[in-house]
């Protein structure tokens, strides 16, 4: 098989199919940006968990003068009481039970470490975040709770904690703030679906267009193929053109997605939107993260075309 011939037959078969090849060319591109950016998304999301879950306490709040209060009148009117404020019926936390939970949760082998913040702490560190706001003028030491700040050894495991304080008396509340975490990145999952649904069907719409202008192609110069065949020339040695004309549209459009993917690290990461530095709460993945995946767009790229075409001369047009 001399390649001067080949190269020849896929120069000829690209020239005669120009719309359709660029379509081709389009499609394959735009499908496997999606799933170079799928791969990604999976990867940033598995970072970010990795990430937020080693930051993530649990808090154990703890019940002050105005929840006992609140859990009196409550009581007094009728209400049982919802949460935290049932459980402060009791009155405000004493120093005996602060000391109590405290060297509970030390004595726990899941707890890593355990931070007291006071009221006075909780509020200066309220005035910090809100006290540009219209509420937190209103808002008093006094009204803030004391609390426990909870770190464990492995996230997964809060359930145990908050199964062995919440309810008690001079506890209002145990707060994970994973649960809060595990919503976000369950939208961040819906996101990713949905860019690896679209992604299949751009696949799908690649797919048959490469079919369709394989079998055009072969249509096209089906007097030439059987002057080949007539000569001897194997099935091969005529497929071979063909496959070569999907691979190079398919390699083509796998260029154009890997340029996709790298403007988007520079242009929306990096520089001009300037995420990276914008949203500083998300550690995006750098350039290597990136260029690795690359070769996986360009290996899909030049593979999924020549399947699609082989598969369509010989089902269908049965060279």
């Amino acid at each position: 098989m001399r390649a001067q011939f080949v190269m020849s037959e896929i120069g000829v078969g690209l020239r005669r199919n120009l719309t359709m090849t660029f379509a081709v060319i389009i499609s394959v591109a735009l499908s496997l940006a999606l799933f170079g950016g799928s791969l990604l998304m999976s990867e940033q999301v598995s970072r970010m968990k990795g990430y937020w879950y080693d930051k993530a306490n649990v808090s154990i709040y703890l019940c002050n003068k105005q929840d006992a209060q609140e859990a009196g009148e409550a009581a007094n009117s009728g209400g049982g009481g919802a949460g935290g404020v049932a459980t402060c019926r009791k009155g405000a936390v004493t120093d005996e039970q602060k000391k109590q939970i405290e060297s509970e949760l030390k004595a726990m082998s899941l707890v890593k470490s355990v931070t007291y913040e006071s009221a006075d702490e909780a509020y200066k560190h309220y005035q910090e975040q809100y006290g540009h706001t219209a509420l937190a003028s209103s808002i008093t030491p006094d009204q803030m709770q004391e609390s426990f700040r909870v770190k464990l050894k492995n996230p997964e495991k809060y359930k145990v904690v908050t199964s062995a304080f919440a309810g008690r008396d001079g506890i209002h509340t145990v707060d994970d703030q994973r649960q809060a975490i595990d919503d976000l990145f369950r939208i961040l999952n819906y996101l990713n679906m949905a860019a690896v649904g679209i992604m299949a069907i751009m696949l799908i719409v690649a797919l048959l267009l490469i079919v369709n202008t394989v079998r055009v192609s072969a249509f096209s110069r089906r007097r030439e193929t059987g002057i080949m065949r007539l000569v001897g020339a194997s099935s091969f040695y005529i497929q071979v053109p063909f496959i070569m004309e999907a691979a190079v549209a398919g390699l083509i459009g796998a260029l154009f997605a890997c340029v996709m993917l790298v403007s988007g690290q520079y242009f929306v990461i990096d520089h001009g939107v300037g995420l990276r530095d914008k949203i500083q709460l998300i550690d995006f993945m750098g350039w290597g993260s990136v260029l690795a995946k690359l070769p996986y767009v360009l290996f899909i790229g030049l593979l999924m075309p020549s399947m699609a075409a082989f598969i369509a001369l010989r089902k269908y047009l049965k060279v």
